[in-house]
């Protein structure tokens, strides 16, 4: 049997709890779990590439399994890179669905070995989003339980800043 590597991939700005239960239950399937941070130029970066890789190394350092990387470029060519033939993606509803599900068909396209993991949120992160995070702390919210230790100490030291300027 082959060493079975699979990316999850995304802006993870920042990384929430729900991102962490995606990356615990895919580490469980597979041999390997990069989880990879896609520099999206089309979105404007609440934490920096180095920020949010950190964060997400400290919020994957229990699960042995799991390595975390950075990337910019075609999704199909750094799994070339790697080795890896599966994309995990975490889906909390239809919207997300039709929208990975494009995706995950173009990636197909692009390279017709990579084949796509659909791995349903659970239910008690569904209203858990990365943009929800930003918006929150925009308004000087508070995001505990909802993001790793480490975005809550960063996001409440930001939040501090912002009232200091």
């Amino acid at each position: 049997m082959s060493h079975r590597i699979a990316v999850c991939s995304g802006s993870f700005d920042p990384v929430t709890i729900g991102h962490v239960d995606i990356f615990e239950r895919a580490s469980r399937m597979f041999d390997e779990l990069v989880v990879c941070v896609f520099h999206n130029v089309r979105k404007k970066d609440y934490f920096s590439i180095d920020e949010r890789r950190r964060f997400l190394e400290e919020a994957t350092a229990h699960l042995s399994n799991v390595r975390v990387d950075a990337f910019s470029g075609l999704l199909t060519d750094y799994m070339k890179e790697i080795g890896a033939q599966i994309i995990v993606r975490g889906v909390r509803s239809v919207k997300d669905l039709e929208y990975e599900e494009n995706e995950a068909h173009m990636l197909h396209h692009l390279d017709a070995s990579v084949e796509t993991v659909f791995l349903l949120t659970n239910p008690a992160y569904s209203f858990v989003s990365s943009s929800g995070i930003r918006e929150l702390a925009a308004f000087h919210g508070d995001v505990h339980g909802l993001v790793p230790p480490c975005v809550e100490a960063a996001v409440n030291a930001r939040i501090a800043a912002d009232k200091n300027s």
